[in-house]
């Protein structure tokens, strides 16, 4: 049948807006968080993962483990995306704000390579190019010594927490994208819900572990990181719950650019409340990373409505 139009026009673009604004929110939490590893923050995160998806698996009864041929997928894409999470928070709380958040915007760049390799997608040159413009704004931010000399600048704490953060940060988009390969590999013969829950179930379990290896688990000091703790849990789950409504009444492609929204809440956010200027270095790696993944999103998009077209001739 025809597809249900939105109720109010761009209405799919103001979910993006704001879930994007939830998510830039719940870092900002992150970054103001004292003595808590970030692992710890995962777990957490994880906890009100499970505690949102348990009522829908119960409703649509999907079950608990999925279909036995996609259990090994499943398996893989809460690994792999709990591991993402895990660099990622940990990235945020090492290096400025904004340039974490830039180098996970190199996401669908590398899901096109990933794409590429492991479902033999097509992979144009014009997505080499965007590669190489994602590769040049990491590559800015991250300001390695040998190429910019020993005196770095705009950095948080010293070089080393600095880089590590940004190896931290890389390897997490890597993960994420490996996540988005994994489940157009499974397509839609498993629920959504179930997907989730296989991320907040093994992230869980993960992060429990690497707690007590670490022998990091301690609970917050003060009462105002233990709200910080619920408001990063629920600001992080509000903003998944506004990027699924985004995306099932609007095309992947608009709602892909518009979640560059994330890059400018994160500048702003972090001039206004953690007093950090960002350098020319960042703001000139921003745009590289931005425009390589708006790019990609364009192509895609187009790919998209051109093959739609070709299906109603």
């Amino acid at each position: 049948g025809a597809k249900k139009k939105a109720a109010c026009p761009g209405l799919g673009l103001f979910y993006t807006i704001l879930s994007a604004f939830l998510f830039s929110v719940a870092s900002l939490f992150l970054k103001k968080i004292e003595d808590v590893h970030s692992v710890e923050v995962s777990a957490f995160r994880c906890v009100f993962q499970m505690a949102f998806v348990l009522p829908g698996l119960i409703y649509y009864k999907t079950g608990f483990l999925g279909p036995k041929g996609k259990r090994i997928f499943l398996f893989f894409r809460g690994f792999l995306g709990s591991t993402a999470m895990v660099l990622l928070y940990y990235a945020y709380q090492v290096m400025p704000l904004a340039d974490a958040t830039v180098i996970t915007f190199t996401s669908p760049v590398f899901t096109s390579l990933l794409a590429w390799i492991f479902l033999k997608e097509k992979y144009s040159l014009w997505d080499l190019l965007f590669t190489l413009f994602a590769v040049t704004g990491v590559i800015l931010i991250a300001r390695p010594p040998f190429l910019f000399g020993s005196r770095v600048t705009g950095i948080e704490g010293s070089y080393s927490d600095h880089l590590k953060g940004t190896i931290a940060a890389i390897a997490s988009t890597l993960s994420a994208a490996s996540t988005i390969v994994i489940l157009r590999k499974v397509g839609k013969s498993v629920h959504y819900f179930l997907s989730i829950w296989y991320y907040a179930v093994i992230g869980l379990i993960g992060c429990v572990i690497a707690l007590f290896v670490l022998n990091e688990w301690r609970l917050p000091h003060c009462g105002r990181d233990r709200v910080f703790l619920i408001l990063i849990g629920l600001l992080g789950l509000g903003g998944q719950v506004f990027l699924t409504k985004a995306l099932q009444i609007e095309k992947a492609g608009p709602v892909s650019i518009m979640r560059t929204m994330d890059v400018v809440f994160a500048f702003i956010l972090q001039v206004l409340f953690l007093n950090h200027l960002p350098t020319w270095w960042t703001v000139g790696g921003a745009l590289c990373v931005v425009a390589s993944s708006c790019g990609t999103a364009v192509r895609k998009w187009r790919h998209s409505v051109k093959k739609a077209k070709q299906r109603e001739i």
